[in-house]
């Protein structure tokens, strides 16, 4: 066994690290939320990653995104996260996929390949898409809501008929009721978000984080205990 597995594999056993190895999720969005989500996966031994965002890593993400750094401004986020969970984990099968998805780029991402899905894309109509075509494929999904805006890092993850307070999802769910989608995990937080005087969301260092790795946990609790 690797040896960077050890401590994991104490952890959660042989047939876990077993299940994690053979397990595909795709990361939606990997801004300040999917990066962490990426990471927690990559460190836990999840064998086959996807990475999907059609941005480029920009000065405004240093202070809360782990795929920015000095050396990887102007790179693709796709590429930075390859680059970074290769450095980590060289074993690992990462797919790429440079593009803003919707229903006309749908088709360029093979939702079934993969056993779960972790939506950080901040675009309601992106999200739905998303949502909607994951749960027609059968494919687990865990969907962030807005992290933005907040100084309390205090997440949950419920059904996203259950969220409060947050407006993209109330976004989400109005879109998602139109079509007829019920039963979506979603990551959100009841604090109310702090007033914001135009432009983007504000943000700290500390809050997606707290939120990706809250999601790679979900994720992979869900995976190592899946019956055989």
């Amino acid at each position: 066994m690797d040896a960077s597995c050890i401590r994991t594999c104490a952890l959660v056993g042989e047939r876990g690290m077993e299940k994690l190895r053979d397990a595909a999720v795709l990361v939606a969005g990997l801004g300040g939320v999917g990066g962490y989500v990426v990471e927690g996966l990559a460190r836990a031994g999840v064998g086959r990653i996807g990475l999907l965002d059609c941005d480029r890593v920009e000065e405004s993400n240093l202070n809360r995104q782990i795929l920015a750094t000095r050396l990887t401004l102007g790179m693709a986020k796709t590429e930075a996260a390859r680059e970074r969970v290769l450095s980590v984990a060289p074993s690992c099968r990462v797919d790429t996929y440079l593009l803003r998805y919707g229903a006309d780029t749908a088709d360029e991402v093979p939702l079934a390949e993969y056993d779960w899905v972790a939506d950080a894309v901040d675009d309601v109509a992106a999200k739905v898409e998303l949502i909607c075509r994951a749960k027609a494929a059968n494919v687990k999904i865990v969907s962030s809501m807005g992290t933005g805006n907040k100084l309390s890092a205090d997440f949950v993850i419920t059904d996203i008929k259950k969220t409060s307070v947050c407006p993209l999802a109330r976004a989400v769910r109005k879109a998602l009721a139109a079509r007829g989608v019920t039963g979506v995990d979603a990551l959100w937080s009841s604090e109310l978000p702090k007033k914001n005087a135009g432009g983007p969301p504000s943000s700290v260092s500390y809050v997606p984080a707290v939120a990706g790795m809250q999601i790679a946990g979900h994720i992979i609790r869900s995976l190592i205990a899946e019956e055989e």
